[in-house]
């Protein structure tokens, strides 16, 4: 993504955020948005993995 839109995603995200929010509280949501986006891109994709087969691997109860 170029940093033009890079800086303007950054923009309304602050401007969404309150007025006490700290450089750590729009690091923390610019993170967990950016995680959110690239899990809806894999599902989109079909990158995905069925829930039993992870619980599976990691010794999860189903």
């Amino acid at each position: 993504m170029p940093m033009a839109m890079k800086n303007q995603k950054v923009h309304r995200l602050v401007d969404q955020m309150s007025q006490n929010a700290t450089r750590d509280d729009v690091k923390h949501e610019s993170y967990v948005r950016e995680a959110i986006e690239s899990g809806l891109s894999d599902s989109r994709e079909g990158r995905t993995r069925d829930v039993h087969v992870v619980r599976e691997k990691y010794g999860l109860p189903a």
